[in-house]
């Protein structure tokens, strides 16, 4: 059988007689029928730069995180996931168990909705550099005299714009009405806020926060689902409700082992960007075993 080994990085995935549809940071997907076979690979990007070096597990541990989040939050909205185990797979897919088990996800095929919905229920990232700006963020008025990380009274809805290529960019709640209309836009407000709060109220009693994390949506037989990855560390900030300080910057859950040791190098942060130590490596993959085990209690 055709296969990748399990402690192989998986940088690309090759499927020849599988239909390619396109390659994203992470993800490389396919059209089967009428669907999509979503494959999370171990590449990892940092300042927009996917780096020569993969993660281990990474892939793995973003599509369990994500079916787990899927699983809690369906009775608030329905999801694009229609399988996940090879033994569900069309027949096509099945001689390529040992690389597809554990990172891919049979998906409806919807039309994406054109907006990031963030929420931010901490002020860190870019939110904070807006806020010590303009006291705002996204058009939102926020008290003065906040510290980095500091708790929202409330969570707010922050959207951004959806680019191929390059950062996201933050806009108002205003503009995502422009683009996609004011039904729409009250709704994927409504429900990004409602499924943060449900999962900082899961996260918060493991020892998990969510500072903020970002929604992908799309439209399925005229109605609003959730597509793409769910809560996971490529998509969340998550922290230790243990060593959670306002005031600084906090640890993640994530990649920032990478980028803090990027930040070290002479790197004009263009491509293809640097090989990473095997320590530097081994310590992010641990980082991503780790939020895994916590939140889903496997691992």
């Amino acid at each position: 059988m055709r296969g990748y080994p399990m402690d192989t990085i998986v940088l690309k995935t090759e499927m020849p007689d599988i239909v390619f549809v396109k390659s994203g940071k992470v993800r490389d997907i396919y059209a089967i029928s009428e669907f999509l076979l979503l494959v999370a690979t171990d590449r990892i990007s940092a300042f927009d730069v996917v780096l020569p070096s993969g993660i281990p597990g990474k892939g793995r541990v973003l599509t369990q995180i994500s079916l787990y989040w899927f699983e809690k939050m369906k009775d608030i909205i329905p999801h694009h996931v229609i399988a996940s185990r090879i033994m569900d797979f069309p027949q096509d897919l099945k001689k390529y168990a040992a690389l597809l088990e554990g990172r891919s996800m049979l998906v409806k095929n919807t039309q994406p909705v054109p907006v990031e919905c963030v929420v931010r229920g901490y002020l860190s990232g870019s939110g904070w550099k807006e806020y010590k700006k303009t006291q705002s963020v996204c058009g939102i008025r926020l008290p003065g005299g906040l510290l980095e990380s500091a708790r929202l009274d409330e969570p707010i809805f922050t959207p951004t714009t959806k680019e191929e290529q390059g950062h996201d960019m933050n806009i108002t709640f205003e503009e995502v009405e422009n683009r996609v209309g004011k039904e729409l836009a009250s709704k994927l407000r409504d429900m990004s806020l409602s499924i943060y709060g449900k999962a900082r109220e899961m996260a918060e009693k493991k020892g998990i926060i969510i500072a903020d994390t970002k929604f992908e949506f799309g439209i399925s037989n005229g109605g609003l689902i959730l597509i793409d990855e769910l809560l996971t560390p490529d998509s969340s900030r998550f922290w230790s409700v243990q060593d959670y300080s306002p005031g600084r910057s906090q640890d993640s859950y994530d990649k920032q082992i990478v980028r803090d040791y990027l930040l070290t190098l002479d790197w004009d942060k263009t491509y293809p960007g640097p090989i990473l130590p095997g320590e530097i490596i081994e310590k992010t993959a641990q980082r991503y075993r780790e939020i895994l085990r916590i939140i889903t209690d496997k691992g």
